[in-house]
């Protein structure tokens, strides 16, 4: 089915009017975008914080009479709308448009993601299939990377791991593929406890070696591994817990860090653990340590 775009650029104060006015006139969709590089970053819980300056697109059937909704959006929002101009988007299937883009990552010398679709460049190696569905996790952002290359390079012969915020489940199926005995998932979105819980069984896992739960009913558990791949925010309100569910003498990996919140998630488990050098991409930072107390 074809769409066309309709492209608003506007200062934030005109945003939720002018979303409003596109939704009322019979925009499928509208989104929201950062026009002036002004990243936000982990808003406060309840907050939907917006740029100062922000492009507004709404998605309409192409058969609209597009004269004829601009003048009722006008209506509908009190004035002429800002600068804005229509665009036509290309007809497409986008989910095997997203698929034939998503393609196998080496993440060490042991190591593979491999999309569930396709056939693993190196058979012999440990190949994980993921089909990541609505989860976060597919391996191709640097805070799940650098995790993957560490978790490689690890020895998870009989450990028992937990990994909080699990997404796709990608960081704790690997542990399990290389060795771990069993990995807790926690995760506060339902949808990422479903698709861990898929991608387990995609890859031949037995169906008790990932259970999954939403964090008020995680086991009070002492593992081997934590593996944390969040935000630094959550993360540093997290330490007292994810130490406590941390055998001393066992080791952490914290991501989600950007390079400048690399110290404050130090100091907030710097109680309890001794870190190692820090590794960074792309200005982002994977923390590890080892718990001494």
């Amino acid at each position: 089915m074809p769409w066309l775009q309709l492209k608003i650029v506007t200062p934030r104060r005109y945003a939720e009017s002018l979303e409003d006015s596109l939704l009322a006139c019979g925009a499928a969709s509208v989104t929201l975008q950062d026009n002036a590089d002004q990243p936000i970053l982990e808003p406060g819980l309840g907050e939907t914080p917006l740029w100062d300056n922000v492009k507004i697109t709404g998605l309409f059937d192409a058969e609209i009479d597009t004269a004829k909704t601009i003048a009722i959006a006008e209506r509908r929002f009190g004035n002429a709308l800002p600068e804005h101009h229509w665009e036509q988007l290309e007809d497409k299937d986008w989910e095997r448009e997203w698929m034939s883009n998503y393609h196998a990552i080496r993440c060490g010398e042991r190591l593979w993601i491999c999309p569930s679709w396709q056939e693993p460049p190196e058979p012999e190696k440990v190949n994980l299939m993921l089909d990541p569905g609505l989860a976060f996790g597919t391996g191709t952002h640097p805070t799940t990377f650098l995790c993957m290359q560490w978790i490689d390079q690890q020895n998870f012969d009989g450990l028992e791991v937990v990994d909080y915020g699990c997404g796709s489940g990608i960081l704790g199926i690997a542990t399990l593929l290389l060795g771990a005995k069993k990995v807790i998932g926690v995760d506060i979105d339902p949808q990422a406890l479903l698709a861990t819980t898929e991608n387990a069984k995609r890859n031949n896992l037995p169906a008790d070696a990932m259970p999954v739960y939403l964090p008020p009913r995680c086991p009070p558990v002492q593992v081997d591994v934590m593996l944390a791949n969040i935000l630094a925010g959550p993360l540093a309100e997290l330490a007292p817990s994810l130490s406590a569910l941390t055998k001393v003498g066992g080791k952490i990996c914290l991501s989600g860090i950007l390079s400048v919140q690399a110290k404050s998630v130090i100091a907030a488990y710097e109680p309890w653990f001794v870190f190692d050098p820090i590794a960074e991409q792309e200005e982002w930072v994977r923390l590890t340590a080892t718990k001494v107390s």
